[in-house]
């Protein structure tokens, strides 16, 4: 209970505020360390005893309910918190990058005059109608999810104020249309097929084969295709797989159908190229038809890179710029490069644009392969289908359900007979495979795996 004292003129509240006072060493002691105060605000006295008594009751409600924040802490500045913040959250790698690009971007700049605990509503208000005048919607979401993630914890966890800033009501006045799904434009196999050939017209057949990897395995871009390794890629594994468990029950199960690993991503950390897990922690094993396990065995033949697919001059994809020099040739065409002295190798005919692809990224091929599945011919079991995306079947459902072999080799045998039926039927043009390299090179084994160091 809080304790009155009445001194002349005066009268003090004294409390305990829920710390121990430090012995010598350092660590609590049983000793309790008191606050007190002679009024509820600076330069403002108590009026009577009952004031201040009731004004102690509520200081040791605080501390009961974890609202108390010592009064001999100063104010912190909001860079400050934010970079002390930042430094004990505990993030995935990738979002590691993301959370501290908006902070230096955004929220740092524009909160750097004030202190953790002098934001009122009033403020966020204004923040939040500057972010959404310059910023798309996708990243106005983003850093405002993560100020409130701030103020939160500067509530909750380190007591730096005693409510958020951020009111949450049912919105009032101007209507406001609500923002819908980006509606899929039809995408026809044929599509697929140009933009695979547009893709061996600017890349050679490392294009064709990525294309085409992309449309049957519905792996995400770019960072799992960047980071798919020798190792893990169908001619070489399950054989190739480090973990002796993992090796030995894959041997069991994939004798028969050919398989890719996704077991990381890879993207640049600090001006340098890392290896991490898959987004959501999403390992998986994806079975893949034989057209595309023989495209593989071929790619893999014409180069000596640890990584599956490299770049037109044979290093990591990583480092170059994937959109600007690949991706928009491939989806919106390019004009012709004529043959010019020392520049041969540059040279190549015009490309067609792909127009149902048009201001499309190259993440709608994998939404493709999930609608390619989604088809009522494919006839494959929904749990075979989330998993391969590297998704969760929610509730009962996810605990229940599990993949089988007969599954696996339901997608082997559709994603064949598709293939059989809109190229080979079809006649459509096929890319060559490319000549191997010289036996002197075969001799020596390539690397399977990068080297590249691992985020945990």
């Amino acid at each position: 209970m809080p304790s009155v004292e009445v001194r002349g003129n005066s009268i003090r509240v004294k409390w305990w505020g829920g710390e121990y006072k430090p012995g010598p060493d350092g660590k609590p002691t049983k000793k309790k360390r008191y606050e007190s105060a002679s009024g509820p605000e600076p330069g403002v006295p108590f009026t009577d005893e009952q004031e201040a008594y009731n004004y102690g009751l509520d200081r040791e409600s605080d501390v009961r309910n974890n609202r108390h924040r010592p009064r001999g802490s100063g104010p912190v500045g909001m860079e400050e918190y934010c970079d002390l913040w930042f430094e004990e959250v505990d993030l995935r790698v990738r979002s590691n990058k993301t959370y501290k690009s908006r902070l230096n971007a955004v929220i740092k700049p524009y909160w750097a005059p004030w202190t953790v605990d002098q934001i009122t509503p009033l403020e966020y208000a204004a923040f939040d109608k500057f972010v959404t005048a310059r910023y798309s919607h996708n990243y106005r979401k983003g850093v405002l999810g993560l100020f409130k993630m701030l103020m939160d914890d500067a509530v909750v966890k380190y007591k730096l104020r005693t409510e958020t800033p951020i009111v949450e009501q049912r919105r009032r006045g101007r209507y406001e249309k609500k923002q819908v799904r980006r509606v899929k434009r039809p995408l026809p196999f044929r599509a697929v097929h140009q933009l695979a050939v547009n893709a061996h017209t600017v890349w050679g057949f490392t294009g064709w084969v990525y294309i085409w990897t992309l449309a049957f395995s519905g792996m995400r871009p770019p960072g799992e295709m960047f980071g798919l390794q020798r190792g893990f890629s169908s001619p070489n594994w399950p054989q190739a797989e480090p973990d002796p468990a993992l090796r030995e029950e894959a041997l069991q199960r994939y004798q028969k159908m050919p398989a890719i690993r996704v077991q990381y991503q890879t993207y640049t950390d600090d001006r340098r190229q890392v290896l991490a897990a898959p987004k959501y922690d999403s390992w998986r094993t994806l079975v893949i038809p034989p057209f595309l396990h023989e495209m593989h065995q071929a790619l893999l033949a014409s180069h000596r890179s640890p990584w599956t697919f490299v770049s037109m001059t044979g290093k990591p994809l990583l480092s170059t710029n994937f959109d600007d020099q690949y991706w928009f040739p491939i989806r919106d065409g390019a004009k012709e490069r004529p043959v010019r002295p020392r520049y041969e190798r540059w040279a190549r005919p015009a490309i067609p644009a792909v127009e149902e692809m048009a201001g499309e990224d190259i993440y709608r091929l994998r939404h493709w392969h999930k609608a390619l599945l989604d088809e009522p011919g494919a006839d494959v079991a929904r749990v075979a289908i989330e998993g391969r995306m590297g998704h969760e079947l929610p509730g009962v459902e996810g605990v229940y359900s599990e993949v089988t072999v007969g599954m696996e080799e339901r997608i082997v045998e559709y994603l064949q007979g598709v293939w059989e039926k809109e190229v080979v039927g079809a006649g459509l043009w096929v890319a060559p495979f490319p000549m191997s390299l010289p036996d002197d090179l075969l001799n020596e084994a390539p690397p399977l795996f990068s080297g590249l160091p691992v985020l945990e």
